[in-house]
C-alpha cells in the first residue's frame, strides 16, 4: 500500500504536483480560511442556514438565466418554449428565495431530510445484496448512520429547517479546511 507521500515523490506524480509544490503556502491559507469560516458558521448556524439558502437562490437564478439564453439556442419551437419556461421557473424560485430564505430553509430541509432517508435504505439494500463479494458490513454502517440522520432531520422537521443547513455548511467547511491544510503540509514535506 502506498502512502500520500510516496505517491507524491514518484517521478510521475513528481512533475503533476511541482506546481502545488511552489504553493503550498497558499493552499495551507486556503484551509486556514475554510476552516475559520466553517467555525464562525458553526458559531451561528441560523445565519449559516440563510447564506446557504441565498447561496442556492442566486445559483437557481444563473441557472435559470442559463436556460433561457440557450433556449434561443434551440431551433425548434415547441423546445424553445420548453427551455424559455425552465429557465424562467428556475428565475422566479430564485426570486423567491430570496423573499422568503426561511420557507426556502424549510423547504431544503424536507427534501435533504427525505434524500437521506431514501439514500440510507437504498444503502442498506445495497450491502446486503454484496454480502459475499466484499466488506459488507461497512456499507451497511453507513446506511445506517444515514438513514438516521435523514430520520433525525425529519422528526425535528420544521424546527430543524433553522440549524440544519447551517450546520451542514459549517462542517463541511471544516472538513474541507481540514484537508486543504493536510494537503499544504503534505506538499511542503514533499519539497
Amino acid at each position: 500500500m502506498t502512502s500520500t507521500s510516496d505517491t507524491v515523490k514518484t517521478p510521475q506524480a513528481g512533475s503533476d504536483t511541482a506546481p502545488l509544490r511552489a504553493k503550498w503556502g497558499w493552499i495551507f491559507a486556503l484551509g486556514v480560511v475554510y476552516l475559520l469560516a466553517g467555525f464562525i458558521a458553526l458559531g451561528s448556524v441560523a445565519m449559516a442556514t440563510v447564506v446557504s439558502v441565498l447561496v442556492v437562490g442566486l445559483m437557481m437564478i444563473i441557472a435559470g438565466v442559463a436556460e433561457v439564453f440557450s433556449a434561443f439556442q434551440i431551433k425548434s419551437w415547441g423546445k424553445f418554449l420548453l427551455w424559455v419556461l425552465l429557465g424562467v421557473l428556475y428565475i422566479i424560485a430564485g426570486f423567491v428565495t430570496f423573499q422568503n430564505p426561511l420557507l426556502a430553509a424549510v423547504l431544503l430541509t424536507l427534501v435533504l431530510g427525505a434524500s437521506l432517508v431514501v439514500s440510507g435504505i437504498m444503502r442498506i439494500v445495497l450491502a446486503f445484496s454484496m454480502k459475499r463479494e466484499m466488506p459488507w458490513i461497512w456499507v451497511a454502517l453507513s446506511g445506517v448512520i444515514t438513514l438516521l440522520l435523514g430520520v433525525l432531520i425529519l422528526v425535528r422537521w420544521p424546527v430543524s429547517s433553522l440549524y440544519i443547513l447551517g450546520l451542514f455548511l459549517a462542517i463541511d467547511l471544516i472538513m474541507a479546511g481540514a484537508g486543504w491544510i493536510g494537503l499544504g503540509f503534505g506538499l511542503r514535506r514533499a519539497r
